[in-house]
């Protein structure tokens, strides 16, 4: 198969020789085809994409199970530009809010292989990706956004979860990371009980709905109000008089 450039560099003429060694046409066109071995990076990123698409889906499915009071918001992880440069990149993530806090999940496609947890460690195929520093680490770059952008102290907790059909033999769990399967992610979520309210778990939504709360950028407030639970604006005006 044979790529032409959008553009031609050289203008066709009439004549039907071939072109000679000098011209530059020939590299042009080499330029513009693809490498066998780009092509198959692409082919590559083009299914891991699609593959953890998926993973992630199988884990939203799981959440819807708990109803309109939670909330579920994509947000930048932290290794977003790594993967974009590197091109490896096996995870999918998200923030859950609800009553029972701030999640961040952090979605890892182990497929068929075998994963063993070891308190931070985990192994996959010989491999110990550190899948439970990073979900760690975006939790707290999700509460420093959400704690800048509204003003109060927003804790975020971290949640690894495994999406396969692979064995997982865990000897022990990480201290500040709490760890999952996507079929048990609903029931993880909740156990914690009630910690806030629905209307703050909505309030919270909202704040990390907005991409400017993502920005790196220093504010105070972002332009949002926080008020306490039950209080809105006219609310609190009329405590005043």
């Amino acid at each position: 198969m044979t790529v032409f450039p959008a553009r031609r560099a050289v203008p066709l003429t009439p004549r039907r020789a071939l072109p000679s060694a000098e011209s530059a046409q020939p590299d042009l066109l080499e330029a513009a085809r693809p490498r066998p071995m780009d092509w198959a990076r692409r082919r590559r990123a083009e299914r891991d994409a699609r593959r953890i698409e998926a993973a992630g889906a199988r884990a939203l499915n799981r959440i819807e199970h708990l109803g309109p009071s939670w909330h579920v918001v994509e947000w930048p992880r932290t290794d977003s530009f790594d993967a974009l440069f590197t091109g490896a990149d096996d995870q999918a993530g998200f923030l859950v809010i609800g009553p029972s806090g701030l999640f961040a999940v952090t979605i890892a496609d182990h497929g068929r292989s075998r994963v063993m947890v070891a308190g931070d460690v985990v192994q996959i195929s010989g491999k110990r990706p550190p899948y439970v520093s990073e979900a760690i680490r975006d939790a707290k770059r999700a509460s420093k956004a959400l704690s800048g952008a509204i003003g109060h102290s927003i804790p975020v907790t971290p949640v690894l979860t495994f999406v396969g059909s692979g064995v997982i033999s865990v000897y022990g769990l990480p201290k500040d990371c709490l760890v999952a399967t996507h079929r048990e992610l609903d029931r993880l979520l909740v156990a914690g009980g009630d910690r806030i309210s629905r209307a703050t778990a909505e309030k919270l939504s909202h704040v990390a709905s907005q991409p400017s709360t993502w920005l790196n950028v220093a504010h105070s407030g972002g332009g949002y109000r926080w008020y306490e639970d039950g209080r809105t604006a006219s609310t609190k005006l009329a405590t005043r008089r």
